[in-house]
């Protein structure tokens, strides 16, 4: 550790010493760790409480009422995964990793605040303020989690794991304590616990920068000090001027899609660009990551159920024990607590025996496991009670197998795109890596649309072939569902999509399956 004969508070131009070391891993990693804990810790409480929120509050006697809800939070969730595409790049240009989670954290944290005032306005400005901050809050901490690591050390995936378990113990707290405060208390309480939660990673990150843990890595680019402070000071305030337009947005929530095929276009023009300006072999690996990208996007369009019809799924159709419907978002990041280190040591030790499996076969088997999760939801069916509510093991089983496909890709996936981009433009394309989760929200607003659909609507004459798979997992037919009371009728529609999202999962990892010798050869030599 060479960190003699550095001051107190060195000079940033003059460090050079190597990184401060803790268990292992650069001391600045746990600082991050405990300040994207805290962040997520206010994203998730919110999360949990949005949906069942907008449906038993904002839009309650509304015949339309869940119907609203979904729309709104896949909007919500498309724009708060689509800002960082901008965010990455203003980090890279400007303001560097180190302001740009500073400015982002402030605005999450008046939007949390907000939030808690039970008002039309001030929901849709809370979102918005939301929207604009993560912008710059999340692709930036992770990038800069990246910046700790050499190119090719072995520690890297690991480090990017116990990263992703802090972010997941920060994601099962917060259901349990803003959930049991939101849905006992008031939700005004719930979402100023997590206003709270962002504040206090504000603090944890701040004390990072002063104990200097993260030696010169996240300043912004060089440049003349007076331009460059002007420059600065605009991006503050087009940061703030920008959150009406997000307000807008979320209240005419239709013409978000067109601002998601806006994004699409332009990331993949500068993606040309890139392909342009760096070698074949650079070229190659970044065209991985966009495939890694594309996979990504269908495993998120998938997962991101679990905020929405997952949800609804638990308050409407589920005998829950313990926790309440919001609660049962803590099932998810509780499992990626338990399991992350273990899956952490699990690589390393898979590596050591040259026997860790290449990316893109982590990836088709994590798309797998979550296909056979939601396969589980959709079963459950068979053990429906006479109020057509189903074992709460289901619930629970169901999110174990999503998790697992989860720890096969998202950690990992963070840490290629970091990996494999030239330096340059690891802000970018983590940018480029959160607009798929962007896309995947929209997708995932359809498919949970149509669980909000009537079941007898769907019921064809004919038995088509999808209703053949449906009737394999649920041992319902078509005819029969067309027979069902209405609790029934609910719980088959869930049923009947849960299913298709399981086998569409299967058919994509094989995909991927097919893939992986390609994107192993354009990998050249990294795993």
């Amino acid at each position: 550790m060479a960190t003699e004969g550095i001051p107190v508070k060195p000079d940033k131009d003059a460090f050079d010493g190597e990184l401060q070391e803790m268990f292992g891993h650069p001391k600045g990693l746990f600082y991050l760790f405990f300040a994207e804990m805290w962040e997520r810790f206010s994203f998730y409480g919110m999360r949990a409480l949005l949906t069942l929120y907008m449906t038993k509050v904002l839009f309650f006697g509304d015949a339309n009422g869940e119907k609203i809800s979904i729309t709104i939070y896949a909007a919500y969730g498309a724009l708060v995964y689509a800002t960082p595409f901008i965010g990455g790049m203003i980090a890279d240009k400007l303001l560097g990793y180190r302001k740009a989670i500073m400015l982002g954290g402030i605005l999450m944290a008046i939007g949390h605040f907000v939030l808690a005032i039970e008002n039309d306005i001030a929901f849709y400005g809370a979102l918005a303020l939301i929207i604009v901050g993560n912008g710059f809050f999340k692709p930036n901490i992770s990038s800069f989690v990246g910046t700790l690591y050499k190119e090719g050390d072995a520690r890297r995936d690991a480090g990017f794991t116990i990263f992703y378990m802090g972010i997941n113990v920060g994601a099962a707290a917060a259901p349990l304590i803003c959930g049991w405060l939101g849905e006992t208390y008031g939700w005004h309480w719930g979402f100023g616990a997590a206003g709270v939660g962002m504040l206090l990673g504000l603090g944890a990150f701040w004390n990072g920068m002063r104990e200097n843990v993260f030696g010169q890595e996240g300043h912004p680019p060089k440049g003349k000090g007076t331009l460059k402070q002007m420059t600065e000071s605009i991006v503050y305030v087009g940061a703030f001027m920008t959150v009406p337009i997000f307000t807008f947005l979320m209240w005419k929530n239709e013409y978000v899609s067109w601002i998601l095929y806006a994004a699409l276009a332009v990331s993949i023009a500068y993606v040309i660009f890139i392909f342009v300006r760096v070698s074949k072999e650079e070229a190659q690996r970044v065209f991985v990551v966009c495939l890694l990208t594309f996979f990504i996007t269908v495993f998120w369009s998938f997962f991101e159920q679990s905020g929405s019809s997952l949800t609804l799924f638990a308050d409407n159709n589920v005998n829950l024990v313990w926790l309440n419907a919001s609660q049962t978002n803590f099932i998810n990041p509780g499992f990626i607590v338990i399991f992350a280190i273990l899956f952490s040591a699990m690589w390393v030790q898979l590596s050591k025996r040259g026997l860790n499996p290449i990316t893109p076969i982590k990836f088709a088997l994590g798309i797998a496991q979550l296909g056979l999760g939601f396969l589980i939801f959709a079963f459950a069916i068979r053990y429906v009670d006479d109020s057509a509510k189903v074992p709460m093991i289901f619930l629970v089983l169901g999110y174990l197998f999503m998790t697992t496909g989860e720890l096969f890709i998202s950690p990992v996936g963070l840490s290629k795109v970091t990996e494999l981009t030239p330096k340059q433009y690891v802000g970018f394309m983590m940018g480029v890596w959160f607009l798929s989760s962007a896309f995947a929200h929209h997708i995932a607003g359809i498919i949970a649309n149509l669980t909000a659909g009537g079941g007898k609507d769907t019921v064809a004459s004919e038995p088509t072939f999808i209703d053949i798979l449906v009737e394999m997992v649920t041992g319902v037919s078509a005819e029969q569902a067309s027979g069902f009371s209405e609790g029934m009728e609910k719980l088959y529609t869930y049923s009947t999509v849960f299913s298709q999202v399981g086998f569409a999962a299967l058919g994509f990892a094989i995909f991927a399956i097919i893939l992986s010798p390609f994107m192993k050869k354009w990998m050249h030599g990294i795993k």
